[in-house]
């Protein structure tokens, strides 16, 4: 009796903690703002199993390194410390369950569940996030450097509008500019560079029209035109059109080729609202080695303004410098929305991408899409679930009945795992779940085969359901050993769809060997016990 009672316990204590797992609680979720569009993070109430790309929607990403910028000795390795770069972006990003995994040699699979942000995404995970100060050309070195720019392009076929209005972009594009400019009078012309660029209101700052900044910009990556710029001084777009008068120009600023500190110097990053302006800004803290290079730097060059790049482009105007900053400064986004600040954070707080990432394949699944394949998996669970009972009950009559009870415990149980230990629920998932609930009534066949060869052999009750127990455990353990051993190669092998098959599979055969060896036998326990004259079984 005793006994019979701690099996009991057991089992009461078994349901408890997989109710426990499944009362629904409260959980973060983004989910787009009814007002602004935007993503936001609010607060729901949920059953805590974590539903999967294919069946909550989301986004689905491969990434290879990007080698059209040049060569890259290493993928293998730049794939490596990309994927923990991009994890820790991810894990900031506040999406549930994502899944950040390396495929093959080169490749990186990220999937985000629930994300409905597609831009926003791809925008965090390829962002390289390199972030560079520098001062600005206060001198106008360059500006010095114009004139000997334009001859040199001159010599190379390439002039100012007074030889055409489409002569230099004739020559950019490749056609032939000879007869004209041959034609052309050059004694008064401006120089190429010279005609497209205006000098702008700070030091260092050159205005481009939008329709011409393609011209410029293919100018400045000519060979002779690189070979020119003074030395110390590198060329950098800004992000941000600059307005004058009555219309906005694009901007190039020229900066020192040296960067007083990096991103790597940053220990932290927090997106805030400026009290004054209510503009977006980024507020950082340096290490205490760099903030003391800073501080000397900045000091030196109080008055002069300091160009904020990230990624290669500069960060809005560059501000100017009003006093010595050490530890802690911030960087200014003007009226960009305070979201492009949390992302900018989140980047400069995960660190730089050791190579840029490019985008090889994408697929974007609808929250519908996961529904309807959610309704596929109960129906089918359904079905199958409602064909076992009738089989076996059909068939072991009052035993397949105790099968039918154990397997209700047997889904709870289940369930109960995956939310316990938080793993992800998928479509593959869910047929791993109607494959196991096979598995589960197979160990009660094996087991009513032997009890009832044992009541042919004329042995009583209690015995032959001993023996029938006892016999089949070899079979049953070898089965399920295996069928796990195989599931868990998946799981360390596969990606994420086969790694919930894999997982949920693991979970059932545990679930199942629990109540068909242990909750089955004490169902018959409890019945022989309030039976004990019983000469036959219904099995």
């Amino acid at each position: 009796m005793s006994t019979i009672r701690g099996r009991l316990i057991t089992i009461v204590v078994l349901l408890a903690l997989s109710a426990w797992a499944l009362v629904p609680k409260n959980r973060t979720e983004r989910v787009p703002d009814a007002v602004t569009g935007r993503m936001k993070d609010t607060t729901v109430r949920r059953v805590p199993i974590n539903l999967g790309l294919d069946l909550r929607g989301g986004v689905h990403l491969a990434l290879e390194v990007d080698q059209s910028k040049g060569p890259v000795p290493d993928c293998a390795d730049a794939i490596q410390r990309a994927e923990r770069v991009v994890r820790t972006r991810i894990d900031e990003f506040g999406t549930t369950e994502p899944v950040v995994q390396i495929v093959g040699r080169c490749r990186l699979i990220v999937e985000l569940p629930g994300e409905k942000d597609v831009n926003r995404a791809k925008g965090i995970v390829q962002r390289t996030a390199f972030l560079e100060f520098r001062i600005t050309d206060m001198n106008n070195v360059f500006l010095e450097a114009i004139p000997a720019i334009d001859v040199a392009l001159r010599a190379a076929g390439v002039r100012g509008p007074a030889a055409g209005p489409s002569n230099a972009v004739a020559r950019l594009l490749g056609q032939d500019t000879t007869k004209a400019a041959g034609r052309a009078d050059t004694s008064n012309q401006r120089g190429a560079l010279e005609s497209f660029l205006s000098q702008g209101t700070l030091a260092g700052e050159y205005l481009v029209r939008p329709e011409q900044f393609e011209i410029v910009d293919s100018l400045i990556n000519r060979p002779e035109v690189k070979r020119l710029i003074p030395r110390g001084v590198a060329l950098f777009w800004g992000t941000q059109l600059v307005p004058q008068r009555d219309r906005s120009y694009n901007a190039l600023y020229a900066v020192e080729d040296r960067p007083i500190i990096t991103g790597e110097c940053l220990t932290k990053a927090q997106p805030r609202r400026d009290p004054l302006t209510n503009q977006s800004v980024v507020a950082f803290t340096l290490t205490h080695r760099c903030g003391r290079i800073f501080g000397d730097a900045t000091a030196r060059h109080v008055g002069h303004y300091m160009a904020i790049i990230l990624d290669g482009r500069v960060q809005g105007q560059p501000p100017v410098i009003k006093s010595e900053i050490r530890n802690e400064g911030q960087i200014e986004l003007g009226s960009r929305p305070f979201a492009d600040a949390q992302d900018l954070a989140l980047v400069l707080r995960a660190g730089a991408l050791p190579a840029p990432l490019t985008i090889v394949e994408e697929r974007t699944i609808s929250a519908s899409l996961g529904e309807d394949s959610i309704h596929a998996g109960v129906r089918a669970g359904v079905v199958g679930i409602i064909l076992v009972v009738l089989i076996m009950v059909g068939y072991y009559r009052l035993s397949g009945a105790l099968a039918v009870a154990a397997l209700a415990l047997y889904t709870l149980f289940t369930f109960g795992g995956l939310a316990a230990f938080g793993f992800t629920l998928t479509m593959p998932g869910l047929a791993g779940f109607v494959l196991s609930v096979g598995i589960a009534v197979d160990a009660n066949v094996l087991i009513f085969e032997r009890i009832r060869e044992e009541l042919q052999h004329g042995k009583l009750v209690r015995t032959a359901v001993d023996e029938g127990f006892k016999h089949a455990m070899s079979a049953i353990i070898d089965s399920n050993v295996s069928t796990a051993l195989t599931a868990f190669i998946l799981y360390l092998v596969g990606t994420g769809p086969v790694q919930g098959f894999a997982i949920t599979l693991i979970i059932g055969i545990a679930a199942s060997m629990v109540t068909a060896v242990y909750v089955v036998r004490t169902f018959y326990m409890v019945w022989l016990q309030r039976r004990p004259d019983l000469v036959t079984l219904s099995v």
